[in-house]
């Protein structure tokens, strides 16, 4: 940690637990952050009330009445990792009057408004979303809508070198789904053996890799039987990082096969040493976008889903409920380093068929098709550059 500030057991219990949930229902290659999830999940569970307010509570894993302050302390321990960058967003319509205490309970500067200029709008939001991550996710994962009025976010952008990096040379594997193909292999040998282990779980054997990084964070690849699903595997894996399951080390394995992926045997070296390790992976880049209330029971949001009324009278004067909640993910492991970033969103609306008390009349035009124009002087009303425009320029390309 940067400042030595660190997240409370309970915490760290809470927020993993929520990722082996998910990680749970997954079936093939993803990317996904529960630590950016669960923030947004606890901020609103503090304004939360009714169903709403206990499925928040039982997804997160704390109290309600404990959320919001438990969030803080997640963020801050977030920000302290070295190689992490972690921040907390929050635009508002700007009709929408929020509760002094609600708001005050989120960390400082985090507040903004957005008006009906949804264009605007979008790019103050996605610019938002590619600065905290440095470029890694280039917009936030949801779109604005008339309907959106407030949009809560979370960014965490992560990045590691290896303590030792590995060698990057072709790779062909002779067996499973890659046969035939030639892949980025990375390679690398050292003599600390219990980096790799075997643990047994109710599914089938799991063999966990860590690869440690120049600033305090680690990798784990974990590899589990064939029959085993990677929602399995991954859960294990939870398991395995947070030390629930036991680890036999790489030092202490016996001779021959000894779990998915991994031997133990005798090879010719041309001077003496120890037991070492020989790993053999390779690099990757995975992408994910995620439609969070596809798995409204896993967050909390079952009830927070539904429009008839509002759920959170602690956060506005008026019935929200939520949206839509999304989050693009990221990651990249390569011969020298790992690094990963997510944007998660949360979109609020009004609930309960509410309408605002005054209304008004809104002209809008649009220059969305081949237009002309003309520069004018005021006085004298002199014309002095005209033309017509029939190729917009195009939007700037990000990262």
């Amino acid at each position: 940690m940067r400042t030595g500030t660190r997240v409370g057991g309970e915490v760290v219990r809470a927020v993993n637990g929520l990722t082996a949930r998910w990680a749970a229902t997954t079936t093939g290659g993803t990317a996904l952050s529960a630590a950016g999830v669960w923030p947004l999940l606890a901020f609103l569970a503090d304004g939360a009330a009714g169903p709403a307010r206990a499925e928040l509570a039982g997804a997160l894993g704390v109290p309600a009445d404990r959320a919001a302050a438990a969030a803080r302390e997640l963020l801050a321990g977030l920000g302290s990792v070295a190689g992490l960058d972690a921040a907390l967003g929050l635009w508002t319509h700007q009709e929408l009057a929020l509760r002094a205490q609600w708001r005050a309970g989120l960390p400082a500067g985090t507040h903004g408004v957005f008006g009906d200029d949804l264009v605007t709008a979008q790019e103050r939001l996605d610019a938002w979303a590619a600065e905290r991550t440095g470029g890694l996710i280039e917009r936030m994962p949801m779109t604005l809508t008339r309907e959106a009025r407030m949009v809560l976010a979370a960014a965490l952008a992560l990045r590691t070198t290896w303590r030792q990096p590995f060698e990057e040379l072709p790779h062909r594997p002779a067996a499973g789904p890659w046969q035939g193909r030639t892949v980025r292999g990375l390679h690398r040998r050292s003599v600390r053996p219990d980096r790799v282990g075997v643990a047994g779980t109710p599914d089938g054997f799991v063999t966990a890799l860590t690869v440690p990084g120049d600033n305090g964070v680690d990798v784990h690849l974990v590899l589990g039987e064939e029959r085993m699903t990677p929602g399995q595997v991954l859960a294990r894996g939870v398991e395995v990082v947070q030390r629930a399951l036991a680890v036999t080390p790489g030092g202490a394995l016996p001779h021959g096969h000894v779990g998915p992926g991994l031997h133990v045997e005798q090879q010719p070296v041309t001077a003496p040493e120890p037991r070492a390790l020989a790993v053999r992976t390779v690099g990757f880049e995975v992408r994910a976008d995620h439609d969070l209330t596809a798995l409204a029971g896993l967050f909390g949001l079952t009830t927070a889903l539904d429009r008839s009324h509002g759920h959170f009278p602690g956060v506005a004067g008026v019935p929200l409920a939520v949206g839509e909640a999304r989050q693009s993910a990221l990651a990249q492991f390569g011969a020298t380093g790992f690094r990963a970033a997510a944007v998660t969103a949360v979109a609020s609306v009004y609930g309960g068929g509410f309408q605002p008390r005054y209304e008004t009349t809104v002209v809008q035009v649009d220059f969305d098709r081949p237009f002309g124009f003309l520069a004018v002087d005021r006085d004298s009303r002199l014309v002095l550059v005209a033309g017509w425009v029939t190729d917009p320029a195009p939007y700037p390309a990000t990262g």
